[in-house]
């Protein structure tokens, strides 16, 4: 054990040199194991490549399929919007006046993307499907669009002051109907009367008038309860 620490006394400056060999060495080491990891990586890929390729495939065929729906489902509510609200509708007459182009491209292109609606979006997976589908819905979508620009245009400048003057009235009767402070026999009158104002002048859907009932209803179906007082 003397003779060992002589040795050592004696060629202390070795140390040095050997510290850097083993430094050298195990850095080496390292470097071969982190090429080692990624060597596995890439054969996985490779091993794999179409399996991944698939997977991603159907990742982005499950985002196009949500995308197609969600637009499909936002220009129907924007034709609710009217639809729904005859207000609205003596606001923007277009939006249901048959006789223009652009509100029967717009109608055609609506019942085309509705037809080709699936009730099961599992089927949209079939390629050729989706893509008729969603040519269908980007259809509906401009046509929309170019209908509600020539409505908010227009307006009601087609129509002549009387007629105008017609349609305010209506309006305002039908503030009327679905005032709740307003008797119930105000309510069902105005409600009839304006009704009559807008025959011929704008045309309302079955929609727009069951959705006006039923907000009234109270004053177009119950009767006063003669039992009070």
């Amino acid at each position: 054990m003397e003779d060992f620490w002589d040795f050592a006394g004696s060629f202390w400056w070795l140390v040095f040199p050997l510290g850097a060999i083993v430094g050298g060495w195990i850095k080496g080491v390292q470097a071969w194991d982190e090429r080692r990891r990624r060597d596995k990586i890439e054969l996985y890929k490779l091993k794999n490549a179409e399996r991944l390729a698939a997977q991603q495939a159907e990742e982005a065929r499950t985002s196009e399929i949500e995308r197609t729906l969600a637009d499909h489902e936002e220009t129907n509510r924007r034709w609710l919007d009217y639809e729904l609200d005859v207000g609205k509708l003596i606001d923007f007459p277009i939006m249901t006046d048959m006789r223009e182009q652009v509100t029967v491209d717009f109608h055609r292109a609506k019942r085309e993307a509705d037809a080709l609606r699936p009730e099961d979006p599992e089927e949209l997976r079939d390629a050729k499907f989706l893509a008729r589908y969603r040519e269908a819905v980007r259809e509906f979508q401009l046509a929309f669009d170019i209908a509600e620009r020539e409505a908010k245009r227009r307006r009601t400048s087609d129509f002549s002051a009387s007629e105008r003057q017609t349609l305010e009235r209506a309006r305002r009767l039908l503030a009327m109907a679905e005032d709740d402070g307003a008797a119930h026999a105000e309510r069902q009158t105005a409600y009839r009367r304006a009704l009559r104002e807008l025959e011929g002048l704008v045309v309302l859907p079955e929609a727009a008038t069951d959705a006006l009932e039923q907000r009234i209803a109270g004053a177009l179906e119950r009767k006063p309860d003669s039992s009070v007082g």
